[in-house]
């Protein structure tokens, strides 16, 4: 497939389209748990397909899971049947022992796993609803926050910015490693989640997170593949610096004002947002849902790249109604 074309389709479209972030609702539609479907790519897969054919998305993604990378390092990572993977303690204990880590095969931790989602979800959805699949990986400076303690990389930035690098320089290793590997399963692209990132002021996203991803976007994206670059922490204050990796696509959370975020979104470039995932989603009702998404569609009538989504990764027990609402209300106003 072709990512530009889908790009310069969607644009041209007088109807809006979706990409909400969700695979849980899947997942427990087709009996399952968390904890399967984040160690057995076949599970995750059929969760991928469950909510392909049920909902009309403009692709099919996958889970957006912040734990394998770090877990592939040495990471440890606590699983629950209905709760998102999170990791325990601290992997690097000070600056020093940035220098003795290892970058890890892709045959550590989960990481085969999510290879294997990823191959089977790519052919599922392209046999039976011709969708391309975005999968996910984590983000540099995310990822380094995970190993290093989010609190104490905010100091090493500033206090010792060599060892910073060197640990980011680590972290890009690896996922783009796993970039390249994402994009041989023929997936159409990756989402890519840095929401530590927007904890930055925006010369600090430049230098400690969007030098590395724009590493990784110039090794990947071409015309078969593309990067979703995904921020649910920036309020608006790193806007400009995510841009400046040239990532295909943006990914903004509901903690911004998407109007304001997608004036600097190139205009040939997608602007995905931004419905709560959590007051909206898993906490509110169907009318509510529908509230919320005809309010943000008719503010994001005049940018004909943006793309209704969630503002990150639905929550397990999500209701099936919201999201039927979320669905409902796009299409109710496609029809005006």
């Amino acid at each position: 497939m072709k990512t530009s074309k889908w790009i310069s389709d969607i644009i041209s479209r007088r109807e809006v389209t979706a990409l909400p972030v969700m695979t849980h609702p899947g997942i427990e539609l087709n009996g399952n748990t968390v904890r399967q479907a984040v160690s057995n790519g076949v599970v995750h897969c059929q969760a991928v397909r469950t909510l392909a054919l049920r909902y009309d998305c403009v692709a099919a993604s996958t889970i957006m899971d912040l734990t394998t990378e770090a877990e592939a390092f040495g990471a440890t990572v606590t699983f629950s049947d209905d709760a998102v993977p999170a990791i325990s303690g601290r992997l690097l204990p000070d600056a020093a022992s940035i220098e003795r880590l290892q970058v890890p095969s892709l045959e550590a931790g989960r990481i085969p796993q999510y290879l294997k989602a990823s191959l089977l979800a790519t052919r599922a959805v392209a046999e039976t609803r011709h969708l391309p699949l975005i999968t996910g990986c984590i983000g540099p400076f995310s990822l380094a926050g995970r190993l290093f303690d989010m609190s104490e990389i905010m100091i090493l930035i500033y206090e010792q910015p060599a060892a910073a690098h060197l640990l980011l320089e680590k972290c890009t290793t690896l996922i783009l490693k796993y970039c390249k590997a994402l994009k041989m399963t023929g997936a159409a692209g990756v989402m890519m989640a840095e929401p530590a990132a927007g904890l930055l002021s925006d010369d600090d996203c430049l230098a400690f997170s969007s030098r590395y991803v724009k590493h990784i976007v110039d090794k990947v994206q071409d015309d078969s593949f593309m990067v979703v670059l995904h921020n649910c922490g920036n309020t608006g204050n790193c806007t400009h610096a995510m841009v400046t990796t040239g990532a295909a696509a943006y990914h903004f959370g509901n903690k911004c004002d998407m109007e304001e975020v997608i004036r600097e979104v190139p205009p040939t470039s997608l602007a995905m947002g931004n419905i709560d995932p959590v007051s909206v989603f898993k906490d509110g009702t169907p009318e509510q849902m529908r509230t919320a998404v005809l309010d943000l569609l008719e503010r994001m009538r005049n940018y004909p790249n943006f793309v209704l989504s969630s503002g990150c990764d639905t929550p397990p027990h999500t209701p099936i109604e919201n999201i039927d609402a979320f669905f409902e209300a796009l299409n109710e106003f496609n029809r005006r």
